[in-house]
């Protein structure tokens, strides 16, 4: 029998209200608590909690906090990410972060997707005839040295690729290409980012400071 978690993580229809995935979510949104009532500096116990409330973590994974995650066990973080305040993750299907990621405050990233007309939002019938209410959700993967300004959503389905920069208070519902500097509601990408928008080149703002490589 495949369970309303499979169901959720293949992309149909699935319960929210299943049993088995509320008590997911309350381990989840538990931990999340926990990690919320911890002070910055008590490392080892955020560590903690981390390992247990997230699929995978690479090292140097870092959230300043307060944190909300759904189901946590659905999502992974590379190594040396950032997440400013408020990191949201609603994680009905898989969330893939990369690594040498930073995020921006109040940043959130959803998955789950509800139907359009209000009587089957309300209730569709499962395959026994039973009327219930469901959605379905879709992945999100995020590549590897981005950076997200304050309030970006990633909406469900998305891929944003390597080295992508997305401006504050973009809401992003389709893909975003490697290298893109991406901004806007909906987000679209802007121009390409290249070379010539390093540092060294700004040298009011770079003043007696030296680019490493």
């Amino acid at each position: 029998m495949v369970s309303e978690e499979e169901r959720a993580l293949s992309g149909v229809l699935f319960t929210p209200g299943d049993p088995e995935l509320i008590a997911m979510k309350r381990v989840a949104h538990n931990l999340s608590r926990d990690y919320n009532l911890t002070y910055e500096e008590e490392t080892d116990k955020r560590n903690e909690i981390i390992d247990k409330l997230l699929k995978s973590h690479g090292e140097g994974c870092r959230m300043q906090g307060p944190i909300f995650f759904h189901y946590g066990r659905h999502t992974s973080i590379g190594k040396h990410f950032f997440a400013n305040f408020n990191f949201t993750v609603q994680d009905d299907a898989f969330v893939e972060i990369g690594d040498n990621n930073n995020f921006g405050p109040n940043v959130t990233i959803v998955t789950p997707v509800h139907p359009l007309l209000p009587r089957e939002r309300d209730l569709i019938a499962d395959k026994d005839g039973n009327p219930k209410h469901m959605c379905y959700a879709k992945p999100v993967k995020i590549g590897n040295d981005c950076w997200f300004g304050a309030g970006v959503i990633v909406c469900s389905g998305v891929t944003i690729g390597n080295n992508c920069v997305i401006g504050a208070g973009s809401i992003v519902t389709k893909d975003i290409p490697d290298n893109s500097f991406a901004a806007g509601n909906p987000c679209r990408v802007i121009r390409p980012i290249t070379e010539a928008d390093s540092m060294r080149y700004k040298p009011e703002i770079l003043q007696d400071n030296q680019i490493i490589k």
